[in-house]
Protein backbone atom coordinates (compact mmCIF):
# COMPACT_ATOMS: atom_id res chain seq x y z
CA UNK A 1 0.00 0.00 0.00
CA UNK A 2 3.13 2.18 0.65
CA UNK A 3 4.70 1.75 -2.43
CA UNK A 4 1.13 2.42 -4.64
CA UNK A 5 0.88 5.93 -2.61
CA UNK A 6 4.56 6.67 -3.66
CA UNK A 7 4.00 5.21 -6.85
CA UNK A 8 0.56 8.09 -7.37
CA UNK A 9 3.04 10.67 -5.89
CA UNK A 10 5.79 9.98 -8.44
CA UNK A 11 3.17 10.08 -11.43
CA UNK A 12 0.83 13.26 -10.15
CA UNK A 13 3.99 14.86 -9.49
CA UNK A 14 5.78 14.22 -13.17
CA UNK A 15 2.40 15.00 -15.06
CA UNK A 16 1.39 18.17 -12.54
CA UNK A 17 4.31 19.76 -12.17
CA UNK A 18 5.29 20.88 -15.21
CA UNK A 19 1.53 22.64 -16.11
CA UNK A 20 2.37 24.41 -12.32
CA UNK A 21 5.62 26.15 -13.81
CA UNK A 22 3.97 27.37 -16.40
CA UNK A 23 0.87 28.56 -14.78
CA UNK A 24 3.19 30.30 -12.38
CA UNK A 25 5.38 32.54 -15.13
CA UNK A 26 2.15 33.15 -16.66
CA UNK A 27 0.86 34.94 -14.23
CA UNK A 28 3.94 36.49 -13.14
CA UNK A 29 4.23 38.26 -16.45
CA UNK A 30 0.80 39.38 -16.19
CA UNK A 31 1.35 40.83 -12.73
CA UNK A 32 4.57 42.24 -14.00
CA UNK A 33 2.58 43.81 -17.17
CA UNK A 34 -0.36 45.18 -15.20
CA UNK A 35 2.04 47.02 -12.93
CA UNK A 36 3.66 48.20 -15.72
CA UNK A 37 0.60 49.76 -17.09
CA UNK A 38 -0.44 51.50 -13.83
CA UNK A 39 2.28 53.18 -12.51
CA UNK A 40 0.87 55.03 -9.88
CA UNK A 41 -0.20 50.99 -7.94
CA UNK A 42 2.11 50.22 -5.87
CA UNK A 43 3.04 46.12 -5.76
CA UNK A 44 2.13 46.00 -1.71
CA UNK A 45 -1.14 47.40 -2.54
CA UNK A 46 -1.69 45.14 -5.52
CA UNK A 47 -0.86 42.17 -3.05
CA UNK A 48 -3.35 43.19 -0.70
CA UNK A 49 -6.09 42.96 -3.33
CA UNK A 50 -5.36 40.05 -4.51
CA UNK A 51 -5.19 38.37 -0.92
CA UNK A 52 -8.68 39.89 -0.36
CA UNK A 53 -9.99 38.30 -3.37
CA UNK A 54 -9.00 34.80 -3.56
CA UNK A 55 -9.80 34.60 0.35
CA UNK A 56 -12.96 35.58 -0.86
CA UNK A 57 -12.84 33.33 -3.44
CA UNK A 58 -12.10 30.25 -1.02
CA UNK A 59 -15.62 31.02 0.63
CA UNK A 60 -17.50 30.52 -2.87
CA UNK A 61 -17.73 34.66 -3.16
CA UNK A 62 -16.39 36.02 -6.70
CA UNK A 63 -15.38 39.91 -7.18
CA UNK A 64 -16.19 39.14 -11.09
CA UNK A 65 -19.46 41.07 -12.59
CA UNK A 66 -20.66 37.85 -14.23
CA UNK A 67 -20.71 36.12 -11.17
CA UNK A 68 -22.31 38.73 -8.22
CA UNK A 69 -25.95 37.31 -9.77
CA UNK A 70 -25.52 33.57 -8.46
CA UNK A 71 -25.89 33.41 -4.70
CA UNK A 72 -24.34 30.77 -2.68
CA UNK A 73 -26.78 30.09 0.11
CA UNK A 74 -30.27 30.39 -1.56
CA UNK A 75 -32.21 27.42 -0.87
CA UNK A 76 -31.33 25.17 -3.69
CA UNK A 77 -27.89 26.03 -3.09
CA UNK A 78 -28.08 25.31 0.63
CA UNK A 79 -29.80 22.18 -0.53
CA UNK A 80 -27.09 20.94 -2.43
CA UNK A 81 -24.61 21.52 -0.11
CA UNK A 82 -26.45 20.00 2.86
CA UNK A 83 -25.94 16.67 0.22
CA UNK A 84 -22.61 16.95 -0.39
CA UNK A 85 -22.14 17.29 3.06
CA UNK A 86 -24.08 14.26 4.06
CA UNK A 87 -22.68 12.48 0.97
CA UNK A 88 -18.78 13.53 2.54
CA UNK A 89 -18.69 14.41 -1.15
CA UNK A 90 -17.40 17.87 0.27
CA UNK A 91 -16.58 20.01 -3.00
CA UNK A 92 -15.65 22.80 -0.90
CA UNK A 93 -16.74 25.37 -3.25
CA UNK A 94 -18.97 26.81 -0.75
CA UNK A 95 -17.91 26.94 2.87
CA UNK A 96 -19.49 28.73 6.04
CA UNK A 97 -19.00 32.07 6.52
CA UNK A 98 -20.22 33.14 10.09
CA UNK A 99 -19.49 31.24 13.56
CA UNK A 100 -22.96 29.89 13.72
CA UNK A 101 -22.97 28.29 10.42
CA UNK A 102 -19.75 26.32 11.26
CA UNK A 103 -21.04 25.36 14.49
CA UNK A 104 -24.09 24.63 12.88
CA UNK A 105 -22.40 22.68 9.92
CA UNK A 106 -20.54 20.26 12.80
CA UNK A 107 -23.79 19.32 14.75
CA UNK A 108 -25.37 18.90 11.64
CA UNK A 109 -22.74 16.12 10.31
CA UNK A 110 -21.97 14.46 13.01
CA UNK A 111 -25.76 13.56 13.24
CA UNK A 112 -26.46 13.53 9.75
CA UNK A 113 -23.69 11.41 8.19
CA UNK A 114 -23.94 8.03 10.25
CA UNK A 115 -28.03 8.62 9.61
CA UNK A 116 -27.13 8.93 6.05
CA UNK A 117 -24.82 5.97 5.98
CA UNK A 118 -27.62 3.85 7.43
CA UNK A 119 -30.20 5.01 5.18
CA UNK A 120 -28.24 4.05 2.12
CA UNK A 121 -27.42 0.71 3.87
CA UNK A 122 -30.95 0.09 4.24
CA UNK A 123 -31.64 0.94 0.59
CA UNK A 124 -29.43 -0.89 -0.91
CA UNK A 125 -29.78 -3.79 1.12
CA UNK A 126 -33.64 -3.85 -0.35
CA UNK A 127 -32.95 -3.01 -3.68
CA UNK A 128 -30.02 -5.63 -4.30
CA UNK A 129 -32.53 -8.16 -3.23
CA UNK A 130 -34.67 -7.37 -6.74
CA UNK A 131 -31.66 -6.50 -8.54
CA UNK A 132 -29.17 -9.03 -7.68
CA UNK A 133 -30.28 -11.91 -5.74
CA UNK A 134 -33.19 -12.81 -7.08
CA UNK A 135 -32.37 -13.00 -10.79
CA UNK A 136 -29.26 -14.74 -10.26
CA UNK A 137 -31.40 -17.70 -8.23
CA UNK A 138 -34.32 -17.20 -11.36
CA UNK A 139 -31.59 -18.21 -13.84
CA UNK A 140 -29.36 -20.72 -11.62
CA UNK A 141 -32.49 -22.89 -10.72
CA UNK A 142 -35.00 -22.01 -13.84
CA UNK A 143 -32.05 -23.07 -16.13
CA UNK A 144 -29.85 -24.71 -14.28
CA UNK A 145 -26.91 -22.73 -15.07
CA UNK A 146 -24.13 -22.80 -12.51
CA UNK A 147 -24.86 -19.85 -9.52
CA UNK A 148 -21.38 -18.32 -9.68
CA UNK A 149 -20.81 -18.01 -13.93
CA UNK A 150 -24.48 -16.70 -13.62
CA UNK A 151 -23.34 -14.01 -10.57
CA UNK A 152 -20.23 -13.05 -12.48
CA UNK A 153 -21.88 -12.39 -15.50
CA UNK A 154 -24.79 -10.69 -13.82
CA UNK A 155 -21.99 -8.43 -11.98
CA UNK A 156 -20.49 -7.23 -15.01
CA UNK A 157 -23.95 -6.62 -16.65
CA UNK A 158 -25.45 -4.42 -13.83
CA UNK A 159 -21.69 -2.92 -13.99
CA UNK A 160 -21.95 -1.60 -17.59
CA UNK A 161 -25.32 -0.42 -17.21
CA UNK A 162 -24.15 1.60 -13.94
CA UNK A 163 -22.01 3.09 -15.90
CA UNK A 164 -23.67 4.16 -18.79
CA UNK A 165 -26.15 5.31 -16.93
CA UNK A 166 -24.32 7.37 -14.31
CA UNK A 167 -21.24 8.26 -16.17
CA UNK A 168 -21.49 8.44 -19.52
CA UNK A 169 -24.87 9.56 -20.33
CA UNK A 170 -24.90 12.53 -17.11
CA UNK A 171 -21.20 13.05 -18.75
CA UNK A 172 -22.66 13.88 -22.39
CA UNK A 173 -25.50 16.09 -20.88
CA UNK A 174 -23.20 17.78 -18.49
CA UNK A 175 -20.81 18.31 -21.71
CA UNK A 176 -23.82 20.40 -23.39
CA UNK A 177 -25.73 22.21 -20.48
CA UNK A 178 -21.72 23.76 -19.10
CA UNK A 179 -20.11 25.50 -21.71
CA UNK A 180 -16.54 25.03 -20.92
CA UNK A 181 -17.10 21.78 -19.94
CA UNK A 182 -15.95 18.54 -22.74
CA UNK A 183 -17.11 15.11 -22.38
CA UNK A 184 -13.82 14.22 -20.49
CA UNK A 185 -14.12 16.92 -17.94
CA UNK A 186 -17.45 15.75 -17.28
CA UNK A 187 -17.13 12.48 -17.24
CA UNK A 188 -14.52 13.26 -14.93
CA UNK A 189 -16.78 15.26 -12.42
CA UNK A 190 -19.13 12.22 -12.26
CA UNK A 191 -16.64 10.56 -11.41
CA UNK A 192 -15.25 12.50 -8.48
CA UNK A 193 -18.81 13.42 -7.68
CA UNK A 194 -19.85 9.57 -7.29
CA UNK A 195 -16.86 8.06 -5.29
CA UNK A 196 -17.27 11.09 -3.14
CA UNK A 197 -13.58 12.24 -3.44
CA UNK A 198 -15.46 15.69 -4.27
CA UNK A 199 -11.98 17.92 -5.45
CA UNK A 200 -14.53 20.73 -6.18
CA UNK A 201 -12.77 21.91 -9.51
CA UNK A 202 -16.00 21.60 -11.33
CA UNK A 203 -19.12 22.19 -10.12
CA UNK A 204 -22.10 22.37 -12.32
CA UNK A 205 -24.52 25.07 -12.00
CA UNK A 206 -22.08 27.79 -11.28
CA UNK A 207 -21.63 29.65 -14.72
CA UNK A 208 -22.55 33.01 -15.55
CA UNK A 209 -26.51 33.15 -16.65
CA UNK A 210 -27.05 29.66 -15.76
CA UNK A 211 -30.40 28.73 -17.00
CA UNK A 212 -33.04 27.10 -14.85
CA UNK A 213 -30.52 27.64 -12.27
CA UNK A 214 -32.77 26.41 -9.23
CA UNK A 215 -34.19 23.04 -10.77
CA UNK A 216 -30.54 22.33 -12.08
CA UNK A 217 -29.65 22.44 -8.44
CA UNK A 218 -32.22 20.23 -7.41
CA UNK A 219 -31.58 17.78 -10.49
CA UNK A 220 -27.81 17.69 -9.68
CA UNK A 221 -28.93 16.64 -5.88
CA UNK A 222 -31.13 13.85 -7.02
CA UNK A 223 -28.42 12.80 -9.72
CA UNK A 224 -25.98 12.78 -6.53
CA UNK A 225 -27.74 10.74 -4.41
CA UNK A 226 -28.83 7.68 -6.85
CA UNK A 227 -25.84 7.19 -8.38
CA UNK A 228 -24.55 7.00 -4.78
CA UNK A 229 -26.74 4.40 -4.39
CA UNK A 230 -26.17 2.83 -7.59
CA UNK A 231 -22.31 3.11 -6.65
CA UNK A 232 -23.08 1.06 -3.67
CA UNK A 233 -25.43 -1.66 -5.41
CA UNK A 234 -22.63 -2.24 -7.71
CA UNK A 235 -20.31 -2.50 -5.17
CA UNK A 236 -22.25 -5.17 -2.66
CA UNK A 237 -22.64 -7.31 -6.09
CA UNK A 238 -19.30 -8.00 -6.79
CA UNK A 239 -18.88 -8.20 -3.18
CA UNK A 240 -21.02 -11.38 -2.73
CA UNK A 241 -18.93 -13.03 -5.60
CA UNK A 242 -17.85 -15.97 -4.59
CA UNK A 243 -13.83 -15.41 -6.11
CA UNK A 244 -13.75 -12.30 -4.19
CA UNK A 245 -14.91 -13.68 -1.05
CA UNK A 246 -12.39 -16.11 -1.45
CA UNK A 247 -9.55 -13.38 -2.03
CA UNK A 248 -10.76 -11.71 1.38
CA UNK A 249 -10.40 -14.72 3.21
CA UNK A 250 -6.72 -14.81 2.20
CA UNK A 251 -6.32 -11.27 4.76
CA UNK A 252 -8.70 -12.88 7.38
CA UNK A 253 -6.75 -13.80 10.84
CA UNK A 254 -7.30 -17.64 11.34
CA UNK A 255 -7.17 -19.10 14.84
CA UNK A 256 -5.27 -21.56 16.06
CA UNK A 257 -6.83 -24.94 15.31
CA UNK A 258 -5.15 -26.65 18.08
CA UNK A 259 -6.15 -23.71 20.52
CA UNK A 260 -10.29 -23.86 19.48
CA UNK A 261 -10.08 -27.96 19.83
CA UNK A 262 -8.60 -28.18 23.07
CA UNK A 263 -10.80 -25.45 24.31
CA UNK A 264 -13.53 -27.77 22.65
CA UNK A 265 -12.33 -30.78 24.99
CA UNK A 266 -12.25 -29.53 28.12
CA UNK A 267 -15.90 -28.09 27.36
CA UNK A 268 -17.11 -31.70 26.09
CA UNK A 269 -15.69 -33.76 28.81
CA UNK A 270 -17.45 -31.21 31.92
CA UNK A 271 -20.53 -31.72 29.66
CA UNK A 272 -20.64 -35.22 30.04
CA UNK A 273 -19.10 -35.79 33.39
CA UNK A 274 -21.27 -33.04 34.52
CA UNK A 275 -24.78 -35.40 32.24
CA UNK A 276 -23.15 -38.58 33.65
CA UNK A 277 -23.35 -37.45 37.43
CA UNK A 278 -26.41 -35.91 36.79
CA UNK A 279 -28.09 -39.40 35.39
CA UNK A 280 -26.65 -41.36 38.27
CA UNK A 281 -27.88 -39.17 40.90
CA UNK A 282 -31.48 -39.35 39.35
CA UNK A 283 -31.10 -43.12 39.27
CA UNK A 284 -30.36 -43.62 42.78
CA UNK A 285 -33.01 -40.85 43.89
CA UNK A 286 -35.53 -42.82 41.75
CA UNK A 287 -34.41 -46.05 43.63
CA UNK A 288 -35.19 -44.88 47.07
CA UNK A 289 -38.38 -43.15 45.77
CA UNK A 290 -40.15 -46.73 44.88
CA UNK A 291 -42.06 -47.99 47.50
CA UNK A 292 -42.81 -51.39 46.02
CA UNK A 293 -38.73 -52.18 44.96
CA UNK A 294 -37.23 -54.33 48.07
CA UNK A 295 -33.74 -55.34 47.57
CA UNK A 296 -32.86 -58.95 47.53
CA UNK A 297 -29.75 -60.85 48.52
CA UNK A 298 -28.59 -63.06 46.84
CA UNK A 299 -28.37 -65.81 49.95
CA UNK A 300 -32.59 -64.97 49.90
CA UNK A 301 -32.91 -65.86 45.82
CA UNK A 302 -31.09 -68.66 46.15
CA UNK A 303 -33.42 -70.22 49.34
CA UNK A 304 -36.28 -69.50 47.06
CA UNK A 305 -35.22 -71.37 44.20
CA UNK A 306 -33.83 -74.42 46.29
CA UNK A 307 -37.61 -74.18 47.98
Amino acid sequence: YLLYLVFGAVVFSSVELPYEDLLRQELGKLKQRFLEEHSCLQEQQLEQFLMRVLEASNYGVSVLSNASGNWNWDFTSSLFFASTVLSTTGYGHTVPLSDGGKAFCIIYSVIGIPFTLLFLTAVVQRIIVYVTRRPVLYFHIRWGFSKQVVAIIHAIVLGFITVSCFFLIPAAIFSVLEDDWNFLESFYFCFISLSTIGLGDYVPGEGYNQKFRELYKIGITCYLLLGLIAMLVVLETFCELHELKKFRKLFYVKKDKEEDQVHIMEHDQLSFSSISDQAASMKDDQKANEPFVTSQSPTSNDSSLNN
